[in-house]
Protein backbone atom coordinates (compact mmCIF):
# COMPACT_ATOMS: atom_id res chain seq x y z
CA UNK A 1 0.00 0.00 0.00
CA UNK A 2 1.31 3.44 -0.87
CA UNK A 3 1.60 6.17 1.73
CA UNK A 4 0.41 9.68 1.00
CA UNK A 5 2.34 12.63 2.40
CA UNK A 6 1.58 16.34 2.61
CA UNK A 7 4.91 17.64 1.33
CA UNK A 8 5.40 21.42 1.16
CA UNK A 9 7.62 22.49 -1.72
CA UNK A 10 9.10 25.77 -2.93
CA UNK A 11 9.19 26.45 -6.67
CA UNK A 12 12.06 28.80 -7.45
CA UNK A 13 11.70 30.14 -11.04
CA UNK A 14 14.84 29.84 -13.16
CA UNK A 15 15.89 32.49 -15.73
CA UNK A 16 16.00 29.92 -18.54
CA UNK A 17 12.51 28.66 -17.60
CA UNK A 18 11.18 26.02 -15.28
CA UNK A 19 11.82 25.74 -11.56
CA UNK A 20 14.22 24.44 -8.99
CA UNK A 21 12.15 22.64 -6.37
CA UNK A 22 13.06 22.25 -2.70
CA UNK A 23 11.28 21.31 0.51
CA UNK A 24 11.67 23.55 3.59
CA UNK A 25 11.22 20.67 6.06
CA UNK A 26 13.28 18.13 4.10
CA UNK A 27 16.46 19.95 3.00
CA UNK A 28 17.81 16.88 1.18
CA UNK A 29 15.03 17.10 -1.41
CA UNK A 30 16.10 18.90 -4.58
CA UNK A 31 14.68 18.52 -8.07
CA UNK A 32 13.73 20.53 -11.14
CA UNK A 33 10.79 20.79 -13.51
CA UNK A 34 10.43 22.47 -16.88
CA UNK A 35 6.59 22.32 -16.97
CA UNK A 36 3.72 22.19 -14.50
CA UNK A 37 3.07 18.58 -15.52
CA UNK A 38 6.60 17.56 -14.47
CA UNK A 39 6.35 18.94 -10.92
CA UNK A 40 4.44 16.13 -9.21
CA UNK A 41 6.30 13.17 -10.76
CA UNK A 42 9.70 14.83 -10.27
CA UNK A 43 8.95 15.66 -6.62
CA UNK A 44 7.68 12.10 -6.09
CA UNK A 45 10.90 10.65 -7.54
CA UNK A 46 13.08 12.98 -5.45
CA UNK A 47 11.09 12.23 -2.28
CA UNK A 48 11.40 8.49 -2.88
CA UNK A 49 15.18 8.88 -3.23
CA UNK A 50 15.33 10.83 0.05
CA UNK A 51 13.26 8.14 1.80
CA UNK A 52 15.69 5.47 0.56
CA UNK A 53 18.65 7.50 1.88
CA UNK A 54 16.96 7.94 5.27
CA UNK A 55 16.20 4.19 5.42
CA UNK A 56 19.82 3.35 4.55
CA UNK A 57 21.06 5.68 7.30
CA UNK A 58 18.37 4.35 9.70
CA UNK A 59 17.26 7.96 10.16
CA UNK A 60 13.56 8.73 10.78
CA UNK A 61 11.73 11.18 8.55
CA UNK A 62 10.85 14.50 10.20
CA UNK A 63 7.69 14.23 12.34
CA UNK A 64 5.88 16.68 10.06
CA UNK A 65 6.13 14.10 7.23
CA UNK A 66 4.01 11.41 8.83
CA UNK A 67 1.81 9.67 6.27
CA UNK A 68 -1.69 11.11 5.87
CA UNK A 69 -4.46 8.94 7.28
CA UNK A 70 -8.20 9.09 6.73
CA UNK A 71 -8.62 10.21 10.34
CA UNK A 72 -6.42 13.33 10.18
CA UNK A 73 -7.14 16.70 8.57
CA UNK A 74 -5.15 17.38 5.42
CA UNK A 75 -3.74 20.70 4.24
CA UNK A 76 -3.53 20.92 0.47
CA UNK A 77 -2.15 23.94 -1.37
CA UNK A 78 -3.49 24.23 -4.89
CA UNK A 79 -2.16 26.31 -7.73
CA UNK A 80 -4.97 27.64 -9.91
CA UNK A 81 -4.38 29.17 -13.34
CA UNK A 82 -6.91 31.79 -14.46
CA UNK A 83 -7.10 33.38 -17.86
CA UNK A 84 -6.50 37.15 -17.81
CA UNK A 85 -9.71 39.14 -18.23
Amino acid sequence: MKNTYNLPVVLDPQPEGGWTITCPILPELHTEADTWDEIEPNVTDAFQAVIEIYEHLKKPLPQALSPITDKAPVLIDTIVHLEAA
